[in-house]
């Protein structure tokens, strides 16, 4: 049987083939920004199985660390340490700035998280459960290891605030929930930079401590001095990890902690729901938008494409009218001509995605699910913009045929 679609595509092959890629070009736009919400909804999940944690231990009445503010004293875990199922427990801050590169001509800066850890080697919560190159922190000052990611290299010299830190190791998809590279420190570096005071700002302050009356007194002997010290020390953490025991219950272990230590405490699930549907929600929503906004503009093409296509041949389809060709046959081969355009749109959209998804600053996720239900959407997408071809197809008159 002649395939009257096909005979038609190789007609005009030209014109369907570029618009073809063109359509596919947008599509893969459209296959990317949900690779994009993908990415976004690993890296939360990548944040959370890299800290090693099963439990987190913040301040009270906060959803911190990754979502809000959240101190509590760097004591805490002793106390946490003791609780019925708990296995292992580290203190842990987290602080996003920009972290400056000095040793590759002239000084770049890196946007960053800066994650205070324990300097034990792998054995804590926090710390990179795998290296790509060097070796874990075990100095209490002025190491970092560092994710690929950043662009650093193992003996390179970085600068955070006003310490500069050498690189002993790298590590691989070590990210924040956006996607920042992680940078890992001492956790007493890390706690001096999250509330470090220019020169003259601590200068000032020390003035207005000497000043004050209920700080200064007359006739006690080092309170001045006690007081100045503790203002330029931090003793605050934003988090406590814990690891809990094998077989434990992970409500089981938090509750008491809730209720006896008075700090929020929540589950792997509970901070993924918050990482998820809080963090990135509005991102999330910003995507779904754009998504449909592709999926309209999409429809619009294949829809004046096929219109156009089918008004170029009015006397052609009279003649087939004229020679007794069933509407439905017109129609079927409308319609395939649709699906063929949003086919071959399709696999140049799929191509192109998953080649430029690398280039992409942020981590672009691609799954063969999002695919399928691509190539679905893209089949009724173009189904549904014949319908207005198909519609002008039938109005023909078979007399056109013969006319003038």
């Amino acid at each position: 049987m002649i395939s009257l679609a096909g005979r038609d595509i190789l007609h005009a092959w030209g014109k369907f083939v570029f618009t073809g890629v063109g359509l596919g070009l947008l599509i893969g736009v459209t296959l990317t920004m949900a690779g994009v919400y993908r990415g976004m909804v690993d890296d939360a999940k990548v944040l959370l199985d890299n800290s090693g944690a099963d439990l987190w231990v913040v301040q009270k009445d906060t959803q911190g660390p990754y979502a809000e503010a959240s101190s509590l004293p760097d004591d805490s875990y002793r106390s946490i340490q003791g609780m019925p199922g708990v296995a292992q427990v580290a203190n842990v801050t987290y602080l996003t700035m920009q972290v400056r590169a000095l040793d590759k001509g002239k000084p770049r800066d890196v946007r960053a998280m800066v994650v205070g850890v324990t300097p034990d080697g792998a054995g804590h919560p926090g710390q990179p459960s795998y290296l790509v190159q060097g070796r874990h922190l075990t100095r209490s000052h002025y190491e970092a290891v560092t994710d690929i990611a950043a662009g650093f290299s193992v003996g390179e010299r970085i600068r955070i605030r006003r310490n500069d830190y050498t690189v002993v190791g790298l590590t691989r998809r070590m990210v924040s929930s956006g996607g920042d590279p992680m940078v890992f420190i001492p956790i007493k570096d890390a706690q001096e930079a999250q509330f470090l005071k220019d020169n003259d700002a601590i200068v000032a302050q020390r003035a207005r401590t000497a000043q004050s009356p209920a700080l200064n007194r007359p006739g006690v002997p080092g309170l001045l001095e006690a007081v100045i010290a503790a203002q330029s020390t931090n003793t605050s953490v934003n988090a406590v990890l814990v690891q809990i025991q094998a077989g434990a219950d992970p409500e089981a272990v938090a509750e008491p902690i809730r209720r006896w230590k008075h700090l929020s405490v929540y589950t792997r699930a509970q901070m993924q729901s918050i990482l998820i549907e809080k963090l990135i929600a509005t991102a999330a929503k910003q995507i779904a938008m754009f998504l449909v906004i592709l999926a309209v503009v999409s429809a619009a093409i294949v829809a004046f494409i096929i219109y156009t296509l089918t008004m170029g041949k009015i006397r052609e389809i009279a003649v087939l009218k004229l020679i007794g060709t069933t509407n439905r046959t017109i129609a079927a081969m409308i319609m395939q001509q649709a699906v063929a355009l949003g086919l071959i749109g399709f696999v140049v959209g799929k191509v192109a995605a998953t080649f430029w998804a690398p280039v992409f600053p942020k981590y672009v996720l691609l799954e063969s699910g999002d695919a399928l239900r691509g190539l679905a959407a893209v089949v009724v997408i173009c189904l549904l913009a014949s319908l207005v071809a198909i519609r002008a197809a039938l109005k023909v008159d078979p007399a056109e045929a013969i006319g003038g």
